[in-house]
């Protein structure tokens, strides 16, 4: 079997170590280039391709319609999206011979979209995963090939989870691959009526409003944390990132749970909600400007 890979991040190393394990034969792989203004903390699909001696390149999304000759001319079986982060034309995956395949951080229908595990935590969810499924032209709506579940603990940050969900992306690929070996792909419909589609986040987002519920800002918090831009607040004319909260422990007697922002009290610091319950902050640090 052969393929060409779309690949960047944890998620695409992964995977595509999964791939030559079972010996793949991957005639091209389509990367990015890191960004010099992003913190890069995770894998180089790059690198990998280098040592492995795979045929890459980085491209930009108004490249990508260059590549179709090219992808023609290699006729592959089966075209993989691994955390790409441009959409792939339809003039693209109609070179694969059997079909486009992407892997996506979220159990679909669940959380389509930009930055599916952050926003999983954003809203308390206990569960995520990751999910194979068919190429359209419309963002995570095609058929599901394979799912594997993770569970998402109350103090997990987006960092934590999505390692989790990176081994997940191979369970699912050593799972399905030895359909797609044979030439089958098994699918199932995704029922996106059942789902919920997610834009993608900007740091700003990460805003904490103290009006919220105390487990509200806890989730924004987990979901942002560092390497992620992070949740933060105001405090003295300083703007803080906060990096880790808790819920749990006693509270001293003196804190004053009517109210809202920032306290300090007994060298510890807390941040009083809007539902006159408390976080406690473990960790945080002033940004750098």
């Amino acid at each position: 079997m052969h393929a060409v890979v779309f690949a960047y991040h944890d998620v695409g190393v992964n995977c595509l170590k999964a791939l030559l394990a079972t010996g793949v034969k991957i005639d091209l792989v389509v990367t990015h280039q890191d960004d010099p203004n992003e913190n890069i903390w995770f894998g180089s699909v790059a690198k990998l391709c280098a040592d492995q001696n795979i045929p890459y390149i980085t491209s930009g999304a108004h490249e990508l319609t260059q590549l179709i000759p090219k992808l023609q001319a290699l006729a592959p079986d089966y075209i993989f999206s691994f955390y790409y982060r441009y959409m792939i034309p339809a003039q693209i995956l109609a070179c694969a011979k059997i079909a486009g395949l992407n892997m996506h951080g979220s159990l679909l229908p669940k959380y389509r979209g930009r930055a599916p595990v952050n926003w999983a935590i954003l809203h308390g969810e206990t569960q995520t995963g990751a999910t194979l499924h068919i190429m359209e032209v419309k963002p995570d709506a095609g058929d599901i090939v394979g799912q594997s579940a993770v569970s998402i603990g109350p103090d997990e940050t987006a960092t934590d989870v999505f390692g989790k969900v990176s081994q997940a992306a191979v369970t699912v690929i050593e799972q399905v691959l030895p359909s797609l070996l044979q030439g089958k792909v098994p699918r199932r419909p995704n029922e996106l009526q059942k789902g919920s589609y997610f834009g993608g986040r900007k740091p700003a987002d990460g805003q904490i409003h103290w009006h919220q519920k105390a487990v509200q800002v806890h989730n924004l918090v987990r979901a942002v944390a560092p390497p992620y831009p992070g949740a933060f607040t105001d405090h003295q004319g300083k703007i803080m990132t906060v990096a880790r909260t808790s819920l749990k422990g006693p509270l001293p007697s003196n804190l004053d749970l009517d109210s809202q922002g920032i306290q300090v009290v007994d060298n510890r610091v807390f941040g009083i909600c809007g539902d006159h319950q408390a976080v406690e902050i473990l960790e945080w640090f002033p940004v750098n400007k």
